[in-house]
């Protein structure tokens, strides 16, 4: 049975497993079985396996193999890095001689082309394993059930389809990528009960709790990109550094979203102390600016004017080509409106303080003229509750309207989203 609490915290990536097995992500035990078959047991702990490289393997896809002989596990491994042994690879490097004969579980099916690792089919069959058992296959092009026919027309008994769905959802970025061309993206809110973002002057720090802040900062770690409004940029001057959670080099990646190219060049996003690149979509062509802007490490990405707007699905299809999967949009309300007005939103989470700002001049979490009838309203699935600190936090799957008259609907609400923020102020330290 599955759990009906996956956190967002997979970022899309779920596993679909029972919450007891999810508790011990690292241990060497192969978790309980509560009656389901042996090949479900095993694919079980190979998806635990992969998991450990959350957040490290884009634009590849977390893979675990677990190398199972005579009701033993003789090798288990994950993709690491891109770049890095495939899981496979590594399963077999440490099962050895013991792998003859035996069954490989393994969650994405095994690689037939060379990239930056030789196949792992070759290693497969090269191994003398008898059997292969793999959740899903490979929606690569490259690969995409090539694999398991080569293996097939190897003399290898071939197992697909073993909790296919979980291993879906532990690569739900690589997946949408590569099928759409578009990237997996999750929009977070931060807000008071009223849903507010800041009060009528722009004060907005710190309306989330520390517990809050600190789990943003782990989804962070775990996105290609972070994409924020030359609104955020001009009221609270973001860092847009990962804090408190593991880095990796030169992620994530800052993309704003600038349509005047209004961006100061004092931008704390522009310094030293924020290394990763930043990204400057505008549709303003300025050679001036842009060279002022290249000089503290930006690049400005050009785009015809949308209704006046850097239109946002068109910017993330130039990011999956520059190998970005996943992003968190931390908005403003501005962008969070155009954002689902576009539908490039897949989920989104609210963290929502047990504070009451007011007032009509108080930015909402979503701008805009919002749906004009309930059937034009945007719904949200999967959704799941969980308290960090005082606030609490909603996390759901979005479900846009059907039909030709929704996406009117979204047309106009991207057009009228143009309602007035407060004047910047200062910037204060801190984030």
């Amino acid at each position: 049975m599955e759990s009906h609490r996956t956190p967002l915290s997979r970022l899309g990536r779920f596993t679909g497993l029972p919450v007891e097995w999810r508790r011990n992500v690292n241990g060497p035990t192969v978790p309980r079985t509560n009656g389901i078959n042996r090949d479900e047991r095993y694919m079980a702990r190979a998806l635990q396996i992969a998991r450990r490289a959350l957040g490290r393997t884009s634009p590849n896809p977390m893979v675990g193999a677990v190398i199972v002989n005579r009701g033993r596990v003789v090798g288990e491994g994950y993709h690491r890095s891109a770049g890095a042994p495939h899981a496979e690879v590594e399963a077999l490097r440490k099962a050895r001689e013991r792998s003859r004969g035996g069954t490989l579980y393994v969650t994405l099916e095994p690689c037939n082309h060379t990239g930056r690792t030789p196949p792992c089919c070759d290693a497969i069959i090269a191994s003398g394993l008898s059997r292969v058992v793999a959740a899903a296959k490979d929606p690569n092009p490259l690969t995409n059930g090539r694999g398991l026919a080569r293996l097939r027309q190897a003399g290898i008994e071939v197992i697909t389809g073993v909790l296919e769905r979980a291993s879906l959802r532990l690569n739900e970025p690589f997946r949408k990528a590569i099928t759409s061309g578009m990237p997996f993206v999750v929009a977070k809110v931060g807000q008071s009960l009223d849903g507010k973002i800041a009060t009528a002057s722009g004060q907005s720090r710190w309306i989330s709790s520390l517990a809050s802040r600190r789990l943003a900062h782990q989804w962070r770690s775990r996105v290609d990109a972070i994409l924020i409004g030359i609104n955020t940029v001009l009221q609270d001057d973001p860092l847009l550094t990962v804090r408190g959670a593991p880095r990796r080099s030169g992620r994530p990646i800052k993309v704003i979203v600038d349509s005047r190219l209004r961006t100061p060049t004092t931008a704390r996003c522009l310094s030293s102390r924020s290394p990763a690149p930043t990204l400057i979509a505008t549709t303003v062509r300025s050679e001036t600016k842009r060279r002022m802007l290249a000089r503290c490490g930006a690049e400005v990405l050009e785009f015809p004017a949308r209704q006046g707007r850097v239109p946002l699905r068109r910017l993330c299809r130039r990011l999956v080509r520059r190998g970005v999967q996943s992003i968190l949009v931390e908005g403003g309300g501005e962008v969070l409106a155009s954002a689902l007005a576009e539908r490039i939103v897949d989920r989104i989470a609210f963290f929502i303080a047990p504070i009451l700002i007011g007032g009509r001049a108080a930015p909402t979490s979503f701008s805009g003229s919002g749906a004009s009838h309930l059937s034009r309203a945007i719904r949200l699935t999967d959704v799941t509750y969980r308290r960090l600190g005082p606030d609490l936090c909603v996390e759901a799957r979005v479900v846009y309207p059907t039909g030709a008259r929704g996406r009117r609907q979204g047309a106009r609400v991207l057009q009228k989203s143009r309602a007035p923020r407060p004047a910047p102020r200062a910037p204060r330290a801190g984030r």
